[in-house]
């Protein structure tokens, strides 16, 4: 479990020892260390995939160009701890390679996104990549239509069954925290990473919904509508899932989900009040005013919740 410490603070207000303070200072030294080389390898990895792939345009090839690349990959972990670091990035463009090449040989049916998500996680348990572990959920979001596009000057996002995004990822993030607090800390690091994803996937769910509704079932017809999903039933499920969210992160010192939280509660309330009030001056007032009064209010509750659990080292 991670947790966020203001070291000079603790300090100084006597909560730790100076002695404490080098030593935990020292030990995030190594982490920061850490999140640049995964950063690097990252980039890296999508690049040199994205490359292979275009200079491999057939994509039987490049699917067995990536199987060939998974087989190296493994015995590269296998032989020894000096060639993890190499083995592990094999790994990473190894899958990155076999999922694209036959998303596009399936033509991207959801039963091929539902398999490379598979292969993405369990290439992920073995690599121990974070990447992987959020590209795995994110192709199951793929197997529901779920996708973005960029033209020129413009981003468009694509949510086509946001009840069911909602309720499937919902799911998703609860049971993969729950295994994250039965694993060891490289299993509890990628079971949360998932989670997260997931949870960043519901809240999409929950904004397009807010905005067009949904339908369940039936074909849109006179004879077979199926069940219609007003948007205000997604514009009050969102607000108090935010809610729940932000409360149980204060409570449990979850940093990123009350990030996670504050920032869509923002593009809750601006998306709604412009839907239903239009941009004007007034409104704008009006929404900022709230924003920071919600903020205020979540500030105070977070200095009285860490006063009451102030503990000072023992003499």
């Amino acid at each position: 479990m991670k947790v966020t410490l203001d070291l000079t603070r603790l300090r100084d207000d006597g909560r730790i020892t100076h002695e404490e303070f080098e030593r935990l200072l020292a030990l995030s030294g190594h982490e920061g260390a850490g999140i640049a080389i995964n950063i690097l390898i990252g980039f890296g990895v999508v690049s040199v995939s994205a490359a292979a792939l275009a200079l491999v345009p057939d994509p039987l090839a490049a699917t067995g160009l990536g199987a060939a690349l998974l087989i190296a990959g493994a015995v590269l972990l296998a032989r020894s701890p000096a060639w993890t670091v190499l083995g592990n990035i094999v790994l990473l463009v190894a899958a990155l390679l076999f999922g694209g090449g036959l998303l596009v040989l399936t033509e991207g049916t959801p039963g091929a996104f539902l398999l490379v998500a598979a292969i993405f996680a369990g290439v992920a348990l073995a690599a121990g990549s974070g990447l992987l572990t959020v590209l795995a959920v994110l192709l199951v979001s793929g197997a529901l239509g779920g996708r973005t596009d960029y033209a020129h000057a413009l981003y468009s996002l694509s949510v086509p069954q946001p009840t069911v995004t909602v309720g499937l990822f919902s799911g998703v993030a609860l049971g993969l925290y729950a295994l994250s607090r039965r694993l060891g800390a490289n299993g509890e690091r990628l079971a949360l990473i998932g989670a997260r994803t997931a949870l960043f996937l519901v809240n999409l769910g929950f904004w397009v919904g807010s905005l067009w509704g949904d339908r369940i079932g039936g074909t849109g017809s006179r004879s077979s509508p199926g069940l219609a999903i007003p948007d205000l039933v997604f514009v009050v499920g969102w607000a108090g899932m935010l809610a729940a969210a932000g409360v149980w992160a204060v409570r449990e010192n979850r940093r990123w989900v009350l990030n996670l939280a504050a920032i869509f509660a923002g593009i809750h309330v601006y998306t709604q009040w412009f839907e239903r009030l239009g941009a004007t001056p007034l409104s704008v007032l009006a929404a900022g005013l709230i924003l920071l009064a919600l903020a205020f209010g979540l500030w105070r509750w977070n200095e009285r919740f860490s006063e009451g659990r102030d503990v000072r080292p023992s003499p």
